[in-house]
């Protein structure tokens, strides 16, 4: 019996982490609004403390590892982790630009998504237009995706 157990944990643990790694979480916004703009999709900014925001760990390990957000990240967003840890190291352009967005955005707490959608003047400058955002929401990835939804309906 303890086999079994063993065998359906570690067979589940493998399928969470095959799942987490199929979705590609952008720290690089010009290349992120790139795709954006390619694919015509908003753009999903993810303010977080990756190493110390409790609420962020939770959000993740609730909703964006499950099998329902994997699926509908791929097919309606390009994600985009703008993270302000206080022990993981970052370079100075990714900390710059990080907050830099979390000041237009006017971001003051954590888990904070935004979702914006981008587009490029003639002049090759990025405009972004903010369509709403969310945070921590109980209730599972149901819950969360009925929100996302909503705000991504305005683009």
């Amino acid at each position: 019996m303890k086999k079994i157990l063993v065998i359906a944990f570690l067979t589940l643990t493998s399928m969470s982490i095959q799942a987490q790694e199929e979705l590609t979480w952008h720290t690089d916004m010009s290349k992120a609004t790139d795709i954006s703009i390619k694919e015509n999709k908003p753009m999903f900014l993810f303010f977080t403390g990756s190493d110390w925001c409790g609420w962020c760990i939770r959000l993740q390990k609730e909703v964006f590892k499950t099998p329902e957000f994997i699926k509908w990240a791929k097919e309606n967003v390009v994600l985009v982790e703008l993270d302000f840890p206080r022990k993981n190291e970052q370079t100075d352009a990714v900390k710059m630009q990080n907050a830099q967005l979390q000041q237009q955005l006017q971001v003051n707490g954590y888990p904070t998504v935004w979702f914006v959608s981008a587009v490029k003047t003639d002049e090759g400058k990025v405009n972004l237009t903010a369509l709403g955002s969310t945070g921590y929401v109980a209730g599972g990835p149901e819950k969360w995706l009925e929100g996302a939804n909503q705000i991504i309906k305005k683009k």
